[in-house]
């Protein structure tokens, strides 16, 4: 945590701004399914967890074996690349490999029969495939004992494969079509640090139980681009990083964060927010909540550790600052940095008691605001002599 604010430090500017340009899409994200935005601030990277190259011990001789649709390469002996070569199915993996990578091909099958003598694994990048739920054997990766990332994204997976490695830290199935998170299939991985499921087809019913809570190792979760109406239920208590943008979540219930005491980055932007309860962020570790483009109009309580807020795009026509800051303690000041504010109804300054409640605050963008819509008046009749005739108003109404 300590590098973590250092890095945040070293890259904010000196000097409070209060920025009124307008940017469009200004939030920037990797999943590109929905409208979004270019951050005008460097953002709280995402937490996720990277395995170092294996390039295994230069003295030690390995086998040149190799699959012949694919390569080997001499400065890399642990990794084979069989990506971008139309396959129609995984070859045989030798014995040494510890990495495959066979993204970009037309492969629709996984069975056991390729990972037979590959139990060194530690990395498969199958994503960008046409694989299908009924075309995945249940035992595919049972024999993996050591594989730590799985990636499938961009295939057409309906469900999440059963029997998985218990020792995998990061599962990939963004851009399937995946609906229901079956118990069975999560079940097991405890030691499971990143789970991407973004742009699926995810619904409340789908994540019901306590699917997800049994991955007491689980730091960062994200389900952007679902069908989720309300906020996912019984998260484990490890999560720091929750990521539910463009879903159709209109409430947060009072106390929802209380089995999620250390999360750290929050982003429900993009869904059907009316209002929050007043305390329902109150987090002690929590550095970035971004709650743009939603319907909000009343302010809640900030907790003392955000650094980052985003409540552009929203309903407000003040910011209370009382509410947002009850209290001034200046031994443990608030440490806000950046609030984003633009496209709001706001119709004047901000409060210069922000900067009392926000000392460290560097960064307001305030932006243009949301106009009043004007109301139009039906075309009135202008009277007619006799012997005029009809006047055409050239925008589609005949003015007798």
């Amino acid at each position: 945590m300590g590098l973590l604010k250092q890095w945040f430090l070293l890259i904010l500017l000196l000097g409070v701004k209060v920025i009124c340009q307008d940017y469009d899409n200004a939030y920037e994200t990797t999943y590109p399914e929905y409208d979004s935005e270019t951050e005008l601030e460097p953002r709280i990277p995402p937490l996720v967890v990277t395995q170092p190259p294996d390039y295994g011990n230069p003295y030690i001789p390995y086998p040149q074996e190799c699959a012949r649709e694919c390569y080997c390469p001499f400065s890399y002996p642990l990794a084979m690349y069989c990506d971008h070569r139309k396959l129609k199915a995984i070859p045989n993996i030798p014995r040494h490999i510890r990495h495959l990578y066979i993204q970009f091909n037309d492969i629709e099958a996984i069975t056991a029969e390729p990972f037979v003598n590959a139990t060194s694994l530690k990395e498969i990048n199958l994503g960008h495939n046409s694989l299908k739920s009924s075309l995945v054997e249940r035992n595919a990766f049972t024999n993996l004992k050591d594989l730590l990332l799985l990636y499938l994204d961009h295939n057409n997976l309906e469900e999440v494969p059963a029997s998985l490695p218990k020792t995998l830290q990061r599962l990939s199935l963004g851009f399937n079509r995946i609906s229901k998170l079956s118990a069975d299939a999560m079940q097991g991985l405890a030691s499971l640090t990143v789970l991407d499921l973004c742009n699926n087809r995810l619904t409340d019913a789908g994540i019901r139980g306590k699917t997800l809570s049994g991955m007491k190792a689980l730091m960062q979760i994200t389900m952007c681009n679902n069908k989720l109406k309300s906020m996912p239920s019984d998260l484990p208590a490890s999560v720091l990083q929750l990521s539910l943008e463009n879903n159709s979540i209109a409430s947060i219930p009072d106390g929802y964060f209380k089995k999620t005491p250390n999360l750290l980055s929050l982003r429900v932007s993009h869904n059907k927010l009316k209002a929050v309860p007043y305390t329902v962020f109150n987090l002690s570790r929590l550095m970035e909540l971004n709650l743009g483009h939603n319907q909000l109009s009343k302010a809640f309580f900030i907790p003392r550790a955000l650094e980052h807020l985003y409540l552009n795009h929203n309903e407000f026509m003040d910011l209370n600052v009382t509410l947002m800051c009850p209290s001034l303690d200046q031994s443990k000041p608030n440490l806000l940095t950046y609030i984003r504010i633009d496209n709001n109804r706001l119709s004047g300054p901000i409060d210069y008691s922000a900067y009392s409640c926000f000392p460290r605050i560097r960064i307001i963008f305030y932006g243009e605001q949301k106009l009043e819509k004007k109301k139009t008046l039906p075309p009135t009749k202008k009277p007619r002599l006799m012997g005029d005739a009809p006047i055409n108003g050239g925008d589609g109404n005949v003015y007798e």
